[in-house]
Parts: structure tokens; C-alpha cells; sequence
């Protein structure tokens, strides 16, 4: 599978905005995609997921703000954050994972399939 964020970009605190993920290669519905960043020193964290059925669940850190969509028609994941901080700023990827056992979406692990990132920056 191959997968494709765009919708990166440079937002001021408090502004919206919507990463895509596009997949191909594969069957985009059987997987479950997860969504993680990377800020600069810091380790990658995991954000949110969703599974083939549409079950989701998020990082309390980001709960709330932070929802992950899909497509299947269109073999597309979303991740719409909204009331964004400065430290939201970092690189964020999407992944693909088999499992659907929702306990198991954070996990690094799970994912063998990684996109190459977009960056998004938020300025105060």
C-alpha cells in the first residue's frame, strides 16, 4: 500500500485545517488507519485512528480538537484539526494497519505502511 498526506501548511493559532491521505496499492477499505506526528526533538506520537467499519479513537491529547475520517470510494483518510496551537506544529503521517482490534490502533507496531508526511505549522 502506498500512501500520500497532503494539506500540510503554515495556519495561524486558533485556525482549522484538513490533512488527506491517499492510498493505493491495495484495498483501502480492509485497513485501519492511524495518523501520528513527529515534532522537531520529540518523539512520533499517535493522534487518532479509524477502522475498516468506521470504530475511531483518538489520544486524550488531541481528543476533542482532532477527528479522523475515511472514504472508502475515494481510498481516503482525513485528519481535520481544529482550534490549533503552536505546539501542533510538527509532521504528520498517515499509516495503514491490518488489525481492527481497537486497543491495538496506537500502537507503532501495528502499522507496516507509512506515508512520507506533510509538515503543518502554526503560528502564534
Amino acid at each position: 500500500v502506498q500512501l500520500v498526506e497532503s494539506g500540510g501548511g503554515t495556519v495561524q493559532t486558533g485556525e482549522s485545517l484538513r490533512l488527506s491521505c491517499a492510498a493505493s496499492g491495495g484495498t483501502f477499505s480492509g485497513y485501519t488507519m492511524g495518523w501520528f506526528r513527529q515534532a522537531p526533538g520529540k518523539e512520533r506520537e499517535f493522534l487518532g485512528g479509524i477502522t475498516s467499519n468506521g470504530r475511531t479513537t483518538y489520544d486524550r491529547s488531541v481528543s476533542g480538537r482532532f477527528a479522523v475520517a475515511r472514504d472508502n470510494a475515494k481510498n481516503t483518510a482525513y485528519l481535520e484539526m481544529n482550534s490549533l496551537k503552536p505546539e501542533d506544529t510538527a509532521d504528520y503521517y498517515c499509516a495503514a494497519a491490518l488489525t481492527q482490534i481497537l486497543t491495538r490502533v496506537p500502537l507503532f507496531r501495528e502499522y507496516p505502511y507509512w506515508g512520507q508526511g506533510t509538515r503543518v505549522t502554526v503560528s502564534s
